[in-house]
């Protein structure tokens, strides 16, 4: 792989920024921050490919993390895991080759983020790839496919936990190319805990601070099979009875919830997305956090909120070993004993991940500029 084509001088680093789904906005945030503040060394595009199109949901994010409307949105929509990553991959090339970034810079683990380095790869434009080397070892899981064809092909992996990298070296990764900078999620949350705190959401909906739990559900190990979701909403039921359960609901749940249970109303609290902020101060005054988001587990170590995981693994161990994730896995009957447990004696608050401090993506934009700058 050739190494990467610095700036001439006088010309400014050009980064094609890239964002697909709700998640990578969040990722993707405070690095277009940093960009903005160095406007006179980068030259940022942000593209959003239009992965999660709704238009509402899309508006909110960027209203609450302030930033600019993207510059190119490729329009793709949904579809399955071929047609996406196909569509990705025509529309970027032309944007590509019209542009020639210095860079493209991914983030996360949809099926954005594999075509657009497959797209920039092909031409021979470097990637950086932040969030890298996360692996939950499960291949049944697109995401995973998603991370490992990445990382096999960028240039620069930006990794948010230590253990990232010894899985990039079992899969004869240079460690050269590898970089611990920490996790551009929590900068993100750290900047807007505060103003979300002041939102209130939980009083808004009626609910008092540490007395009830937050749920969200969109693998499709727990959505897509009727039987499973069933057995899940009654478990989750159960522990809404005694303690208020709010279900934020995914749009893919909610197309599942009709498709497979005919439209069935899970006892729950059910209500349609929220916008970052709210979810981010509903998470903050919750007792307790059920979900199969990997971000979540991320945001609830950060906010030293007990979280329970309803997947098998997880590719983000450090919130298991060292924030307040427990993998409970997608069994009903353990899910009531690990929730028991929980409420019988309440986790405590354990120490943050290294460099889980804001500054993730300032150290991700120095280490661009140093191999990109002119100077």
């Amino acid at each position: 792989m050739p190494a990467p084509e610095r700036a001439n001088p006088n010309e400014k680093i050009r980064v094609l920024a890239v964002a697909g789904a709700r998640p990578n906005f969040m990722k993707i945030a405070p690095l277009m921050h940093e960009f903005k503040a160095r406007s006179d060394r980068f030259d940022p595009t942000l593209v959003h490919t239009g992965q999660h199109y709704d238009q509402a949901m899309s508006d909110s994010f960027f209203r609450d993390l302030g930033i600019p409307e993207p510059d190119v949105n490729l329009g793709v929509g949904s579809g399955s895991h071929a047609v996406q990553t196909a569509q990705v991959l025509m529309k970027i090339e032309e944007l590509l080759i019209e542009q020639r970034p210095h860079v493209v810079l991914v983030v996360g683990d949809v099926n954005s983020t594999l075509a657009a380095t497959l797209a920039a790869i092909k031409l021979h434009i470097p990637v950086a790839h932040v969030e890298a080397g996360l692996r939950s070892w499960d291949r049944d899981m697109p995401e995973e496919l998603n991370r490992i064809l990445t990382d096999s092909v960028s240039h620069w992996l930006f990794t948010t936990e230590a253990v990232a990298a010894e899985n990039l070296a079992r899969e004869g990764v240079s460690q050269e190319k590898v970089h611990f900078v920490g996790n551009v999620m929590i900068d993100t949350l750290l900047t807007h805990r505060e103003q979300a705190k002041k939102l209130g959401t939980a009083r808004r909906l009626g609910l008092e601070t540490n007395r009830y739990a937050v749920l969200t559900l969109h693998r499709p190990s727990n959505v897509d099979s009727p039987e499973q979701l069933r057995r899940l909403f009654e478990v989750l039921g159960k522990l809404n009875q005694e303690l208020p359960v709010v279900f934020p609901a995914h749009p893919r749940t909610t197309n599942a919830i009709e498709q497979h249970l005919g439209g069935f109303k899970p006892d729950l609290h059910m209500s349609g997305p929220l916008g970052y902020l709210d979810f981010l101060s509903l998470m903050t005054d919750a007792q307790m956090v059920l979900t199969d988001s990997g971000g979540i587990q991320e945001e609830t170590t950060a906010l030293g909120v007990p979280c329970l995981t309803l997947r098998d693994s997880t590719e983000r161990p450090v919130t298991v070993s060292e924030g307040t994730n427990t993998i409970v896995g997608t069994d009903p009957s353990e899910i009531e004993k690990a929730i028991e447990k929980l409420r019988a004696a309440p986790a405590t608050k354990q120490r943050q991940p290294a460099l889980w401090d804001g500054n993730a993506a300032a150290r991700i934009v120095d280490i661009l500029e140093k191999d990109l700058g002119n100077s």
